[in-house]
């Protein structure tokens, strides 16, 4: 099971992998914690007035489509996108936002879904929510609460019956180091760089995210897949945008794997990891 804040999430973070687990026969279930209600257009293509009057439901026909190319499952767990504030002084969060609604709401809303999945893996944020959006950091906290609290039969007891899930792991999208791979290479075939800004603008006393992962999934075969799905959230991705700068030859020749943190385990596993399923599979199948 992976828990997102917003629908394209799941396509930009680990969709590979998550193909990769349904090609191998394991069911797989996203949970998109909000409808992204407060995203912008992002796609000048889709910057158009009858794209804004139904932004909702497109949103969600683009969730439905790129649920269908990865192969999983999806539920809606039902709140409201934050919004991502700007401002010095930011201002404050709508009332009623994911992020403001009291933590047992969504708990509650998400053992629910769990109890009856019954995931033996859970992937969701790291505690800064891989970028502080408020979200994203209420999606952490959600699921946290949530993996706990699953397993606990005095916890919800309407919600279904108690199930315990044996791991949780935190994506970790693009690193520096993968960047600069990804670089190096445009640069050395002779093309102009996406990420050349990125680079000049990242603080050096920043530590690159791959200092906390312990896990790295092969999912290369699965690459057209995931930049499929992505594709489909047509509000939110520019298919010419440098998300698709990279040839798929050269991302599978330098960087075939997607990245992860494992943050809580009840199984045996010994770090570093190959598989999301390390420990688990001997459990579960033994």
């Amino acid at each position: 099971m992976a828990v997102h804040a917003h629908p394209d999430d799941e396509s930009s973070k680990g969709a590979a992998t998550m193909a990769r687990y349904v090609a191998e026969g394991a069911d797989v279930m996203v949970v998109t914690c909000t409808g992204g209600e407060a995203g912008d257009v992002l796609n000048p293509a889709m910057d158009r007035p009858e794209v804004h009057e139904h932004m909702d439901e497109i949103r969600r026909e683009e969730m439905a489509t790129a649920a269908k190319v990865l192969g999983v499952q999806h539920r809606w767990l039902g709140f409201v996108d934050s919004g991502l504030p700007e401002g010095d002084p930011l201002p404050p969060l709508p009332e009623g936002c994911f992020a403001r609604v009291p933590l047992e709401e969504p708990t509650e809303a998400l053992v629910r879904v769990m109890r009856e999945f019954r995931p033996h893996v859970v992937i969701t944020y790291d505690e800064n929510g891989g970028y502080p959006h408020p979200d994203h950091i209420r999606t952490h906290e959600v699921s946290m609460a949530a993996f706990d609290a699953a397993a606990d039969p005095d916890r919800f007891p309407d919600a279904g019956e108690p199930w315990q899930a044996s791991k949780v792991y935190y994506v970790h999208g693009f690193s520096r180091a993968r960047i600069t791979a990804f670089h190096e290479a445009l640069l050395e075939a002779g093309q102009e760089s996406p990420w050349a800004e990125w680079l000049e603008r990242w603080d050096p006393d920043k530590p690159d995210i791959m200092e906390r992962v312990t896990t790295q999934v092969p999912c290369s075969e699965h690459f057209e897949q995931r930049d499929d799905a992505l594709r489909a959230h047509a509000t939110q991705i520019d298919p010419t945008s440098r998300w698709f700068a990279v040839p798929l030859e050269t991302q599978r020749r330098l960087w075939p794997t997607e990245e992860y943190e494992l943050a809580r385990s009840l199984v045996d596993s010994t770090v570093p990891e190959d598989d999301l399923f390390a420990g688990v599979r001997e459990k579960v199948n033994p």
